[in-house]
């Protein structure tokens, strides 16, 4: 009995067979999972049975994946942000307080943070999720010290926020990294409020939320970063040339206090920059000292984090006598704008079906209207940059243009690959040498780091074998080995600065010249002394862009001098509208290219010619849109097909 009716399922769970002359009872794949799931339970039943344990109908679940930060906790709870810059950080905190929140800033990690995160976290993690993980839980750990609380209390009184992503790198496991680190040091239940980096907040509470995300918290915290990028960038090109060591960082104090009260009290931003202006534009320099100029890029947090991180690596190339070329926050807004237009792009055209905003199953016209946003935000980021720039006296700063980059970089390192920088530490690199904006590239990567790895140690020896001009440097941080990467990066600074001497003295001759006739030129006419001038682009170093721009007005009488400067001007203009017009020419070829329902209602009523309205009614194959197509692609809607 029991072996027919064993055989009896086993029949009836049978696949059909190939060449099989008798067919076995239908196949129904929800009925057979159905049974295997009853079969599993009765089998964990009788198994509890068997070893005598409870019956467990309720399963552990992970709290402090979905925290809870509710507007009624607003008032007692404190947000706790780090993980950028000093200056981003407290600029970023005063923007908060100006919206009603209780803000604390971390410091940078140290090498303290460090062994906490060790301790603490897992094994074969990469370098920033050591510091930035051992940051907070050390963090905490002074805070119940000090504030004589309990690890409960301080898991009431804090909510860290925090930024996440996915893709090749394990800074999408951050958060994890987080609870586990934070459990283990007995502050369980401890809220980390992980902002994605492409999707908002990821946070789910029946309540009223205790984060408003208005246009008002997203336009503070953009200002925010903008108003660091400045500050910072400001600093990396007036400190190298500074005759008295140490003014440059307290006239950036004074000014990123302007900067910080009016973010705190909603004021208005612009007069604040125009003060912290003044505070800069009295640091004395002296620009006849050529500094080589080092370019550093890289994973975001290595190249970005100032304390031990990168064993404070900018500070350490500044005491070497190099000048800075840091990447800014800002960059990395624009490069997350373009990755969202390159996709829009891509999947306007896809087949198939793809639920996205930017896909056939949508309204073409909504589509086109979702790429045209982007460039709209691209467009909007740069021109609140440079505002701000040229309200602080940062002027000549350009923001990368992040489809050339992609270009360049292509050939070498597929656009479509993502996790960490991508494809800009390819094009940054090529770009430094087909332009000669610096005299080394320095490539900063943290030990572990899977994306910048690949980058640095794979593509980029290809590069710098076609580019054998370039000097190139990728180090490793892990939190040791300091020694070791400042010898690596010291041998590397001093062929950088026999390049920028070397550069300096034959721009002096062949301009015909000499250094005592620039230090005159200057006393004489201090706005060109001024860090707050920016000479147009001459060479690698900043000495030479200023010896290039003043080399035809020494020994010309003052009418002579104006006479010069009107005639740079105008030719800086001519240029900059030839800039201007080419792109203008390219974009009218891109929207006559383009064919989608948007664009074609726009050329038509531009075009459209005067005529009496027709008595005809129109046809309802009017209304349809028309196919979408591409350069590449021909495709028709879904129902054409």
């Amino acid at each position: 009995m029991i072996a027919n009716e064993t055989t009896e399922k086993r029949a009836t769970r049978s696949l059909p067979i190939l060449h099989e002359t008798t067919a076995p009872a239908a196949f129904n794949p929800s009925s057979e999972l159905a049974d295997l799931e009853a079969e599993l339970k009765q089998f964990e039943r009788d198994e509890h049975k068997r070893l005598g344990l409870p019956a467990q109908d309720r399963h552990w679940r992970d709290a402090m994946i979905d925290p809870q930060f509710t507007k009624s906790e607003r008032a007692n709870t404190t947000l706790l942000v780090s993980g950028l810059t000093a200056a981003h950080d407290h600029l970023v905190k005063s923007a908060l307080r100006g919206l009603g929140y209780n803000v604390e800033v971390i410091d940078v990690p140290d090498n303290d943070a460090l062994r906490y995160g060790k301790e603490f976290g897992n094994r074969g993690q990469c370098n920033p999720t050591y510091f930035t993980v051992g940051n907070l839980v050390k963090h905490l750990t002074d805070r119940c010290r000090d504030e004589a609380i309990t690890p409960a209390e301080a898991v009431k009184k804090y909510v860290f926020l925090t930024a996440g992503a996915c893709g090749p790198c394990r800074f999408g496991m951050y958060a994890t990294e987080y609870r586990k680190a934070l459990r283990d040091s007995g502050f369980d239940g401890f809220r980390v409020m992980l902002f994605q980096q492409q999707g908002g907040l990821a946070q789910a509470t029946g309540q009223e939320s205790g984060l408003e995300f208005t246009p008002k918290f997203f336009i503070g915290l953009l200002l925010a970063l903008m108003a660091g990028d400045v500050m910072n960038g400001m600093g990396y090109r007036i400190r190298p040339f500074e005759v008295e060591p140490g003014s440059t960082d307290r006239a950036l104090a004074r000014a990123r206090e302007h900067v910080q009260n009016a973010l705190a009290n909603r004021k208005f931003l612009p007069f604040a920059l125009w003060r912290a202006r003044k505070e800069l534009a009295s640091i004395k320099c002296d620009f006849t000292r050529p500094a080589p100029r080092v370019s550093i890029i890289g994973e975001f947090w290595a190249m970005t984090t100032e304390g031990d991180g990168n064993y404070k690596l900018q500070r350490f190339l500044e005491q070497e006598g190099a000048e800075c070329d840091v990447q800014l926050v800002t960059n990395w807004i624009l490069y997350n704008v373009w990755e969202a237009r390159y996709d829009a792009r891509a999947r306007a055209y896809l087949r198939g079906q793809d639920q996205a905003k930017a896909s056939l199953t949508a309204k073409a016209e909504r589509v086109e209207l979702h790429r045209a946003t982007l460039v709209a935000a691209d467009i909007a980021l740069r021109l609140v940059f440079q505002s701000f720039a040229r309200l602080t006296g940062f002027p000549g700063y350009h923001l990368p243009d992040m489809d050339e980059i992609a270009s360049v970089a292509h050939e070498h390192y597929d656009n479509r690959l993502r996790g960490g920088e991508g494809h800009m530490e390819v094009g940054k690199f090529i770009l430094n040498v087909l332009r000669n904006k610096s005299h080394m590239t320095l490539s900063v990567k943290p030990f572990g780091c899977m994306p910048s790895s690949g980058i640095s140690d794979g593509v980029q020896s290809l590069i710098t074998a076609r580019f054998p001009q370039s000097l190139f440097c990728a180090i490793e941080t892990s939190g040791d080995g300091k020694v070791n990467v400042q010898s690596r990066v010291q041998m590397s600074v001093f062929k950088a600065r026999q390049k920028a001497q070397t550069e300096y003295q034959e721009t002096l001759d062949r301009l015909g010249v000499t250094r005592e006739q620039v230090q005159a030129f200057f006393a004489a006419h201090p706005r060109y002394a001024s860090p707050l001038h920016r000479s147009p682009h001459g060479g690698a170093g900043t000495a030479v862009d200023r010896l290039v721009e003043v080399a035809p007005m020494i020994g010309k009488s003052p009418l002579q001098v104006r006479a010069i400067e009107a005639r740079l001007h105008g030719e800086r203009v001519v240029h900059s509208a030839r800039g201007l017009l080419q792109k203008a020419v390219r974009g009218a070829k891109d929207l006559r290219a383009q064919s989608g329902p948007l664009v074609t209602r726009l050329k038509s009523v531009l075009n459209r010619p005067a005529a009496a309205p027709s008595p005809v009614p129109p046809s309802p194959e009017a209304d349809k849109p028309a196919p979408v197509r591409s350069a590449k692609l021909s495709v028709v809607h879904a129902e054409h097909l």
